[in-house]
C-alpha cells in the first residue's frame, strides 16, 4: 500500500521539478507561457517588432488603485512589474490617431464596433467592476490593448489606455490551441 503512494509522490514532485526548471528556461529564451483566458492558451516568443495594430505585446501594468483591486481579487498575477503586478499579455487594437470610445455597450475604434468588448457590470462573484469612459484620439504613446477572445477579460474596457512606456515586448504566438 506504502510503495504506490510513495511512487505517486515521486511521480508529482517530478513533474513538478520539471514544470519549474521548464517555466524558468522559457522566460530565459524570451518564450511566454499564456494559460489565461485572455489569448490563446500556448507559447509566445518575444520578437524585435514595432508595436503595431492586431500585435500581442507583454506590459507592466500602471500602479494604481484599478490594478490594486484586480491583483487583490486574482484576476491577475504577482510579478516583477511595480506595484508587485505580473506582466500582461493583450493585443493592439488601437493606436496614435486611432479615434476610441469605451462605455458600458463596448469600445468602438474608428467608428467600428469590436466584438466582445461590452462591459460587464460584476464579475463571476458578483463584484463591481470599474465602469471606464473614454472618447478620444489617441496620442503618441498611447495604446488600447485588450482580448478579442474572452468578453469576461480584464482589459482596456476596464483600466483604459496604456501607456508606451508600460509596453515590454511584443510577442508572437508560436504555438497555441484553444482552451
Amino acid at each position: 500500500m506504502k510503495k504506490p503512494i510513495k511512487i505517486l509522490a515521486v511521480f508529482v514532485l517530478a513533474v513538478s521539478v520539471s514544470l519549474f526548471v521548464l517555466s524558468i528556461g522559457a522566460k530565459i529564451s524570451g518564450i511566454y507561457i499564456n494559460t489565461t483566458p485572455s489569448l490563446p492558451v500556448g507559447f509566445y516568443k518575444v520578437v524585435d517588432e514595432p508595436i503595431a495594430n492586431g500585435a500581442y505585446v507583454a506590459f507592466c501594468p500602471p500602479k494604481n488603485e484599478v490594478f490594486d483591486m484586480a491583483m487583490d481579487r486574482s484576476y491577475i498575477n504577482q510579478g516583477n512589474c511595480p506595484g508587485g503586478y505580473g506582466l500582461l499579455l493583450k493585443r493592439v487594437f488601437a493606436l496614435s490617431g486611432d479615434s476610441v470610445s469605451i462605455d458600458q455597450a463596448g469600445i468602438f475604434v474608428n467608428g467600428e464596433y469590436l466584438p466582445n468588448s461590452a462591459q460587464l457590470k460584476t464579475d463571476a462573484e458578483g463584484q463591481q467592476l470599474p465602469q471606464y469612459r473614454m472618447e478620444a484620439v489617441l496620442g503618441d504613446a498611447e495604446y488600447l490593448l485588450l482580448s478579442d477572445v474572452n468578453p469576461q477579460s480584464f482589459d482596456a474596457r476596464y483600466f483604459g489606455l496604456i501607456a508606451r512606456d508600460q509596453i515590454q515586448q511584443v510577442v508572437r504566438p508560436i504555438f497555441t490551441w484553444s482552451h
